[in-house]
């Protein structure tokens, strides 16, 4: 899905915050002498702030372009492998690690395969941990969809993606589980989970651009894409001044791996 805008990706979507690469250290007990998976690594955002640990890491990626540019940009780190496959596929090679770490990437992976398969490539004791960014507002701030509604709904009528972001206070309230409908069973034990607030900025043709690297906007034809896009731009630039804020909480979801396979 995002193989034919890498590029974009890699610049406008949301990285990770230092804070929590340090709270995922503290957490996991990862360092240097340590082995990491890392499953849909995309362009290795995450996988940039992981790489200087010097720790051994293979990171999959299913997207050829993806694979591509993060093997550029990991040049520099010679214990860090990209391979280009699904997790699901994936062919570990008897393979075992210390930690699993998926960035913005568990959602599409099978759950009825992923969770067996992360309990199976970790080590007894290893850990998963999830990152995501989570879109949300705060009362009575502007906020983008707010403004733009009704271009939503005209080019892109009855759309399920299209909605109001969640307010900031209710998605921090759900701090516990791995904030999917299909968890782990046993598999892995009690969630340690953090949360970062973050902002970008965006002028419009920038925001538009954002959201070109996004799921929902990527999954419309592209009839309807560009121009709903085109019409977001302009009205970020005559209704905000052209300035646009995309508010996120990161979270930072670490479970440990259980003995039970069941």
């Amino acid at each position: 899905m995002f193989n034919e805008v890498a590029e974009v990706y890699d610049r406008v979507r949301p990285g990770y915050p230092d804070e929590l690469f340090a709270d995922l250290v503290a957490i996991t007990g990862m360092d240097e002498s340590s082995s990491v998976l890392e499953v849909g690594c995309g362009t290795g955002q995450a996988t940039r702030s992981l790489a200087p640990l010097g720790c051994s890491m293979t990171a999959v990626e299913p997207g050829r372009e993806l694979a591509a540019l993060a093997r550029q940009r990991l040049a520099a780190f010679p214990d860090v492998q990209v391979e280009t496959s699904t997790f699901e596929e994936w062919d570990d090679r008897g393979a075992r690690f210390d930690a699993l770490v998926a960035a913005s990437s568990w959602h599409w992976v099978d759950p009825s395969i992923g969770w067996r398969r992360a309990h199976d490539v970790l080590r007894p004791g290893g850990r998963l941990a999830l990152l995501g960014n989570v879109v949300v507002r705060r009362p009575g701030e502007p906020e983008v969809y707010a403004e733009t509604a009704d271009l939503h709904e005209r080019f892109s009528p009855g759309n399920p993606d299209w909605g109001h972001p969640p307010l900031e206070e209710d998605v921090r309230g759900s701090d516990e589980g791995w904030g999917l409908v299909d968890g782990p069973g046993g598999l892995f034990g009690p969630t340690t989970v953090r949360w970062y607030p973050a902002v970008q900025w965006f002028n419009g043709e920038g925001f538009a651009e954002h959201l070109r690297s996004t799921s929902p906007y990527r999954r419309l034809d592209r009839d309807v894409r560009e121009p709903l896009l085109a019409a977001i731009a302009e009205r970020v630039r005559t209704r905000m001044d052209d300035r646009a804020s995309r508010r996120y909480l990161t979270v930072l979801r670490v479970g440990q791996r259980t003995g039970s396979l069941y």
